[in-house]
């Protein structure tokens, strides 16, 4: 098991500690110092019934003493006749009671809303409080998201979610996460993201990106979701079955991500400004050949292909580069520290009818390549609330700016070359500072930092909000947004890439130039009437939703440069050609409703349903029904646990089934389309043929099924919850094949393909310490999801045949068997399962490995011991991955190895899992390694458990007391990573990136 340590600076280390214990209150010190208590004093703690309290816990003030109730409410503590005691419990309002002498001391608590009944959830078009909700909804608040330090608001729920899987797809500022929400609905890799909606506006999570532009990010380019500023955040919910999300309808199958961001509070004017700075660096290299050792394998290589004597261009072993040089590459091309800076600063307050927010922000950060690249990030969001002095009318307008720069090398290409280096290559510089080119003897890496690759993009969120209070019980409301994405691209590729010495010039430089815009806008007018029929509550609402969404792109591709100097230049190019050049237009219709029924405040029901429009399909399939069912029966209000004698505080059974819809197809999918090509006739461009005419597909549909149970115990200091789901998802939009006659591979259309998802999720929140100056909670989330391929009509005639298996999940790989080395030849044999002789067919592919994680989650634990708050955050999954030698050289060729490949087979009778050393050019070595990255043996476990997220927080002015605040934070993310996985990163499973950077911040928040 490999443990990958953070290697602190000890004088940072020590000065922290020194920092703490000067931090530490003396009244703490010389609480330990204290005589002890005199007496004896007990009690019995009860409600206000008289019902004694289990667990409540007592602490005497101002000490470290401290006890709880037993089953029958009572307590014995030792305490001086002067001192208070303070009793705290889940679900009652605390107390301090003066002891005054007394020997026994009896206490009657007040009982308080419970925790869940607290917790108001934002579920779209309405809200619910936690503990009526029908439906599965999850949520992370701004004070878990702002002790992370991140710059994408999905980082901030890896590890906090159940049923939602979020991947980090490269350590690079500003890049991509995925995310699922249950799995994979979609045989389509392209549609499978979730709904995401911005304070009431649908945002659009797909790229403007040109993928010829942004190479040098992994994933799919620039996201729009880096635009926005996890500090802006109030909260994130996440709807996952079908009671939350079919009201959202079509756009609601693979589930909806609600961001909310902050809003003003009435009260005294507030100014906060919050500073961060850090530090990153790659959290793991991998171990690779010494030059001893690699000079080793080269020459053994050479004489196992019978090679002599070695030839004059095997620079690295002839001795034409020096053979006592040893250069760790990967510490020289991705081995920089990164730099972060984070500053914020708001203003909010007003009365009880106005509120108001302002809040700016900066964040940059520098990546870990050789040079000056990095990430920044300037963000603005305002937002005003007004009610009337009638309450009848209320106003809210918010307005969100952010604006995005992005300049990076060709980073992928570093990586790669930083593994594959021989140890003993030459020197980055020569003598005069220059790029070292050896006499041509071999490329300079450095030469990719000539590439260069530079974005530029502005987001604008705006939203209005307006509710009118009719009459009792009926409001009429209407949300407003508008959304506006900009996106500006360059890729530079100049000559200068290529060694000097070849000649080459500015006429063979590359220029890729990207220009996207997107703006959107929505009106949903609605009108919600409340009501209450005896035990009955009812609450009913419907409204209208009109949405219209424009892009448009132009990408060009320019060479032929008279000057490097001008490549940013289009017109100083002789040779422009258009890539893309895309108008698109998207329209949306709808009408929803709700209907709630709540009896006795023990039995939910909850009606939603939804008829949507799309202009994405044709004229005959454009509307569609959505609907689902939720219901709950809270169980613990019934008489039988509400004597007060029950353990049992909460206890809730609920289930949900219903509809939802994806039409994440793009735009103008059943016309049949024409574009230019890239040839032209008489000198004009040619007009071809793209996509065949298909009005008669429609949406995919998602049938959702889930079951929950959820419990509290002890007045709710542990809350337990079990879900279990199904989604089924039928009417698979693809690509249907064509026979070859046609001129096309395939049509859109729907298939009677069915794609399942079912699984299990488990939450534990407990309380296991609550006193007057600790607190220690617990969080834990579990998910066990399980995919697989339900039915796909002649599924072995189509072009997934390679891909998919019927009875196994979508995310599989289908590989050959490796069976060793022959102890006789040192070559890979593989198992020849068509028994045709030869190891070269689709057909010996018959090992299947599946790629999605076998289970995942996350453990949290939050410590609040006087004025310093620890928070702890431990990821974890179970999967499989690419290893390394999935896209690995064959070891003996001039590129290094991990030092696994020392245990290889050298002669005739050895067993090894390494074939042996060749140089490349031998085709029976050659051929078994190029199987043996298309077998079981590139694929191994990449299980990992991280430690996600640590922070220390120390409050050395709270606000409310002094006028003034002020508290200074350390925060690390991705600290430490257990992992058995061969290669750079268990979670990206990529080794042609960079990996997640281990992060260590150091901060201040002041407030006044």
């Amino acid at each position: 098991m490999k443990i990958q340590w953070i290697k602190a600076n000890r004088f940072f280390l020590l000065l922290t500690i020194n920092m703490l214990l000067f931090l530490w209150p003396s009244a703490t010190l010389e609480a330990a110092t204290a005589s002890p208590p005199q007496a004896t004093v007990t009690g019995t703690v009860t409600d206000s019934d008289g019902n004694p309290l289990v667990g409540v816990s007592i602490q005497v003030v101002d000490t470290q003493r401290g006890t709880i109730t037993d089953l029958d409410g009572s307590f014995t503590i030792q305490a001086g006749p002067d001192d208070t005691l303070y009793f705290s419990i889940i679900g009652f309002r605390p107390m301090t009671v003066p002891i005054k002498g007394r020997s026994v001391v009896n206490a009657q608590m007040e009982e308080d809303v419970t925790q869940l009944g607290e917790v108001v959830l934002n579920a779209g078009y309405y809200t619910v409080s936690e503990k009526e909700r029908t439906g599965n909804i999850a949520t992370v608040k701004a004070s878990v998201i702002e002790k992370q330090p991140v710059s994408n608001p999905l980082a901030a729920l890896q590890g906090r979610v159940s049923g939602a899987s979020v991947v980090q797809t490269s350590g690079l500022p500003g890049t991509n996460f995925s995310i699922q929400i249950r799995g994979r609905n979609s045989i389509r890799s392209g549609g499978n993201d979730p709904l995401y909606v911005i304070d009431g506006v649908p945002y659009s999570s797909s790229s403007l990106g040109e993928q010829q532009a942004s190479i040098p990010i992994p994933g799919r380019g620039v996201s729009p979701l880096n635009n926005i500023n996890p500090n802006d955040i109030e909260s994130i919910e996440i709807l996952k079955d079908a009671d939350a999300t079919a009201i959202y309808g079509s756009r609601g199958a693979n589930g909806v991500v609600l961001i909310t961001t902050k809003k003003g509070r009435s009260g005294d004017t507030q100014v906060t400004f919050n500073v961060s700075t850090g530090m990153g660096s790659v959290s793991n290299y991998l171990n690779l050949l010494s030059t001893e050792e690699y000079l080793e394998m080269r020459r053994e290589a050479y004489a196992n292909d019978g090679i002599e004597p070695i030839p004059s261009n095997a620079y690295d072993v002839n001795g034409t580069w020096n053979q006592e040089r040893n250069t760790n590459w990967q510490r020289e091309l991705f081995g920089n520290t990164s730099y972060m800076t984070n500053v914020q600063g708001s203003v909010s307050g007003g009365s009880e009818q106005t509120q108001f927010m302002l809040n700016g922000s900066y964040f940059g950060q520098t990546d870990v390549f050789p040079g000056d690249f990095g990430n920044t990030k300037v963000s603005g969001l305002a937002n005003l609330n007004h009610r009337s002095e009638n309450g009848r009318l209320s106003l809210n307008l918010s307005t969100n700016f952010i604006s995005e720069k992005n300049d990076l090398p060709n980073g992928s290409s570093l990586v790669v070359e930083a593994l594959l280096l021989p140890p003993n290559a030459p020197s980055l510089y020569d003598e005069d500072g220059e790029l070292n080119w050896e006499d041509s003897t071999w490329n300079n890496p450095l030469r990719h930092l000539e590439s260069e690759y530079r974005s530029s993009a502005t987001t604008l969120i705006s939203n209005a909000g307006l509710t009118y209070h009719i009459m009792d019980g009926l409001d009429f409301r209407t949300n407003l947004g508008y959304t506006e994405n900009h996106l500006s691209e360059l890729r530079t590729v100049p000559s200068t890439i290529y060694n000097p010495a070849f000649g080459v010039g500015s006429e063979f430089s590359l220029a890729i130039h990207n220009s996207g815009k997107r703006s959107s806008w929505i009106v949903e007018p609605q009108l919600q009437w409340k009501h209450q029929f005896g035990n009955l509550k009812l609450d009913i609402l419907t409204g209208l939703s009109f949405q219209e969404q424009r892009s448009s792109r132009v990408s060009q591709r320019a060479t032929g440069f008279s000057s490097n100097s001008l490549i940013e230049s289009l017109s100083a190019a002789s040779d422009v050609s258009i890539l893309a050049d895309v108008e698109q237009q998207y329209r949306y219709h709808a009408v929803f409703g709700r209907l709630n029924l709540n009896y006795k405040g023990l039995y939910f029901l909850n009606f939603t349903g939804r008829r949507d429009g799309s202009s994405r399909f044709g004229p005959e399939k454009r509307f569609a029904n959505f609907g689902a069912l939720g219901a709950a029966w809270l169980f613990s209000e019934e008489e039988l646990f509400k004597n007060g004698r029950s353990f049992l505080s909460f206890g809730k059974l609920r289930g949900s089934y219903g509809t939802s819809g994806n039409d994440q197809i793009g735009d103008y999918q059943y016309l049949d389309t024409y574009s230019f090509g890239g040839t032209q006739y008489l000198n004009n461009p040619v007009l071809l043929p793209t996509r065949l005419f298909n009005p008669n597909f429609s949406w995919e549909s998602n049938k959702k099924l889930e079951f929950g149970l959820e419990l509290g115990f002890w007045n709710d200091r542990i809350l337990l919850s079990g879900n279990y789901y199904r989604n089924r998802s039928s009417n698979q939009l693809v690509g249907i094949p064509l026979p070859g006659t046609t001129g096309f591979s395939s049509i859109n259309g729907n298939l009677n393909a069915t794609v399942e998802n079912k699984g299990l999720e488990f939450e534990w929140q407990s309380v296991n310490a609550k006193g007057r100056n600790f607190s220690w909670t617990t969080s834990f989330n579990l998910t066990i999801p399980k995919n697989r391929l339900v039915s796909f009509p002649n599924l072995e005639g189509s072009t997934f045949a390679n891909s998919l298996v019927i009875g196994e999940p979508l995310n599989i790989l289908k590989l050959y068997r490796n069976l060793g080395v022959d102890p006789e030849t040192g070559i890979h044999e593989f198992e020849d399962f068509n028994g045709d002789g030869a190891i070269a067919s689709n057909d010996d592919r018959e090992v299947i490995r599946n790629l999605d994680p076998e289970y995942y989650g996350g453990l949290n634990n939050s410590i609040v011991a006087g004025k310093f708050t620890f928070d702890v955050l431990f990821q974890f999954s179970k999967q499989l991955g690419w290893n390394y030698w999935r896209d690995a050289s064959i070891p003996g060729s001039r590129n290094n190895q991990p030092r696994e490949v020392l245990n290889r087979w050298q002669q005739e009778g050895d067993f090894s899992d390494v074939q042996r050393f060749s140089f490349g050019q031998s085709i029976d070595p050659l051929i078994g390694h190029f199987n043996y990255q298309q077998s079981d043996r590139a694929v191994s476990d990449a299980s990992f458990i991280r430690l996600k997220t640590l922070s220390i927080s120390y409050e050395v002015s709270n606000a409310k007391q002094n006028g003034f605040g002020c508290q200074v934070f350390l925060r690390g993310q991705n600290l430490w990573t257990w992992t058995d996985y061969l290669g750079l990163d268990p979670e990206t499973r990529s080794n042609q990136t960079v990996p997640p950077l281990r992060m260590v911040s150091i901060g201040t928040q002041i407030t006044f």
